[in-house]
């Protein structure tokens, strides 16, 4: 049950246009299951685990929930990064894909390919060498079955299993929807299916930032913060930190800030969020904070100070409450001293970044001699 859950709330929506899902089993005749990690247990599972007593993957779950309901159409197409042995063409997988209602593509990676156990892609070959990213797009080989699977006109749909970031050049064009599922364990199959039918609402959160391009990545040898991570990066991203969609939408309003903070004290902050939309639903309420820019110092954009996961049935509203203590509302100087100082202070509570989502923003002001945290 815990695996279950945990895969559950891990799922990211990326992309919903037209809001081609969820799917409606009940319209759903066929479906054309395609890619690497469509049935591919040992992807789901990374690279640390133990043998689960059942390990469910996509196609798995298909079958077990809609065996008896709707066609099924099975097609790896091509492997990791390479093709398979006595594999249709791209052409083939596409004719048999186009009899379908809706193309759902599982592809992505696996711990092999990333990390320090990741050895499969030595030499670079289709982007990997031992363990170590030559780019962060997805293997050409996928991005190209994907191309022929597009021109069949029928809605495409992008299961992503990875442990680290794709920039989803292509696929953030051209696929109707895009689900990231990581390495969702033993139960991944089944949490998948969950979100693609709408059992389970998505309400998972990007714990990275996915640049646009390679290029937007700082030099290795750099080790200022400059443009590292969403904090100093203030440039164009595809997906940026804390980003997620649902199937539902949610409000923001009555943001209670203190007007004043007196050095070394806390304070509370509130809002009061609403399910706006049709659907119950998870929202992660998440709370930044912003000091002025500072040019003598390293100051980030935004940092994220908290969040809580709440759930909300539609049309419900719930008041979510967070502290900022001093270490919270403090800065690290160039001694490396972290540090409560005067100044305002803006304070921002939504579903993602400022300026980058649904939220709203106070300011207070700290008044006082500096105070020392650390």
């Amino acid at each position: 049950a815990h695996a279950y859950e945990m895969a559950q709330k891990s799922m990211v929506l990326l992309k919903n246009y037209n809001d081609v899902l969820p799917l409606d089993s009940k319209k759903i005749k066929r479906i054309a299951l395609v890619g690497p990690n469509a049935d591919n247990a040992h992807a789901q599972l990374a690279n640390y685990f133990g043998v689960p007593s059942e390990n469910v993957t996509p196609l798995m779950s298909l079958k077990k929930r809609f065996g008896n309901s709707m066609q099924i159409d099975y097609i790896a197409g091509v492997g990791i990064v390479d093709t398979l042995k006595n594999a249709p063409s791209f052409a083939e997988v596409a004719k048999q894909a186009a009899q379908a209602d809706v193309i759902v593509f599982v592809g992505g990676i696996t711990a092999d390919y990333e990390g320090e156990a990741g050895d499969a892609g030595a030499g670079g070959y289709g982007g990997f060498a031992s363990g170590d990213r030559t780019t962060t797009a997805l293997p050409p080989i996928q991005t190209e079955l994907m191309k022929a699977l597009k021109q069949t006109g029928k809605p495409l749909v992008l299961v992503n299993m990875s442990g680290s970031v794709m920039s989803f050049d292509w696929e953030s064009k051209n696929a109707d929807a895009i689900l990231q599922a990581w390495y969702g364990g033993q139960a991944a199959g089944d949490a998948i299916v969950d979100v693609l039918f709408g059992a389970y609402n998505p309400a998972g959160r990007m714990p990275l930032t996915t640049y646009i391009s390679d290029r937007d990545l700082p030099p290795f040898e750099d080790y200022s913060m400059n443009n590292r991570t969403y904090r100093y990066f203030d440039g164009a991203v595809r997906y940026p930190f804390g980003y997620g969609l649902s199937y539902t939408t949610f409000g923001y309003e009555n943001l209670a800030v203190p007007a004043k903070v007196t050095t070394g004290n806390s304070i509370e902050v509130s809002t009061t969020v609403t399910n706006t939309g049709k659907r119950d639903g998870d929202e992660v309420v998440q709370l930044y904070v912003m000091h002025p820019q500072n040019s003598n110092e390293r100051t980030p954009i935004c940092a994220l100070k908290g969040f809580q996961r709440v759930h909300l049935r539609k049309g419900e509203s719930k008041k979510v409450t967070f502290t900022l203590t001093p270490e919270e509302l403090s800065l690290v100087n160039n001694k490396g001293n972290q540090v409560m100082q005067a100044g305002d202070v803006k304070v921002y509570i939504g579903g993602g970044q400022p300026h980058k989502s649904e939220g709203v923003m106070g300011q207070t002001t700290i008044e006082g001699t500096p105070y020392q945290v650390f």
